[in-house]
């Protein structure tokens, strides 16, 4: 295990803690209620070997993972988990739904089911159209504690506004929302479209956008973040980015080492940062 403590902007100390080893049995060294919000992509069926790890990753091993998680995660905290589905035979196995609603027998709220869109899905040779997005599960324990919404320009700031029609519960259509201007941001929609930014050997890097813009909707400054598949470590450096401590876990010492060098560089860069001020 590597643990490190950094001083991030504004004199904020950031307890970094890393962890090689099965997610299963490092889990259980995490205190009830201590994470605040888990941002992670699992392995997804089939669709990678993970170095041969993949073959450990069943229903059984999901499910466990999920409960843990329930029992980790502190009232009003959330769980992001990405993923998305392998064909088999011609038809999508649905683990991905399966998961979600595994999640809320747990006890999760299925808070909201969000999609990531890949603006240049790689081309695949089949009778369907390209599989451009994965699912980003927003799961609650509660109602989420924090919510602090990216936010992004509006086409028609500043323009009067005219009012929204909506139905009531007769079915009739009245005007809503009437007066004043139309704010120079706003919230967007629960669709992010986002490239596979972050260059690492790691086969399925995760974009550092989509971590960033999670952890600061669903945590605050000093919160503690989870990711129980680290990977490469993209979520550690978002964490690193935004002031959050982290715990990661991660399998394969491979990938253990890669996410230690870029969170390592991230704490570094920080510090560079800070010195100049």
């Amino acid at each position: 295990m590597m643990e490190l403590t950094e001083t991030g902007g504004d004199n904020v100390m950031v307890d970094i803690k890393l962890i090689q080893g099965d997610c299963l049995d490092r889990m259980k060294e995490i205190p009830d209620g201590s994470i605040d919000l888990t941002v992670t992509s699992p392995p997804y069926d089939n669709l990678r070997t993970y170095n041969g790890n993949n073959e450990l990753w069943g229903e059984h091993v999901w499910k466990a993972v999920i409960k843990d998680l329930y029992r980790v995660t502190a009232d009003g905290g959330v769980v992001v988990w990405v993923v998305a589905d392998a064909t088999i035979k011609g038809s999508e196995t649905g683990t991905s739904f399966k998961q979600a609603l595994h999640a809320m027998d747990c006890g999760f709220r299925l808070h909201d089911t969000m999609i990531w869109g890949k603006p240049n899905p790689i081309p695949r040779t089949h009778n369907r159209y390209e599989q451009a997005f994965e699912y980003m599960f927003v799961l609650a324990k509660g109602k989420p504690a924090t919510w602090s919404p990216v936010k992004v320009p509006s086409k028609l700031a500043g323009k009067p506004r005219t009012g929204t029609m909506q139905h009531d519960a007769s079915g009739v259509r009245a005007t809503k929302h009437k007066g004043g201007v139309t704010a120079a941001l706003k919230v967007p929609g629960n669709v992010w479209l986002a490239a596979g930014e972050s260059k690492t050997s790691h086969p399925a890097p995760f974009p550092e956008k989509l971590a960033h813009d999670h952890i600061i909707s669903w945590s605050n400054t000093g919160d503690t973040v989870l990711d129980p598949f680290m990977g490469s470590g993209t979520t550690g450096v978002a964490c690193v980015n935004t002031n959050r401590n982290f715990i990661g876990i991660e399998l394969d010492e491979g990938y253990f080492k890669i996410a230690q060098d870029r969170i390592n560089q991230a704490v570094v860069n920080i510090n560079k940062q800070d010195s100049l001020f």
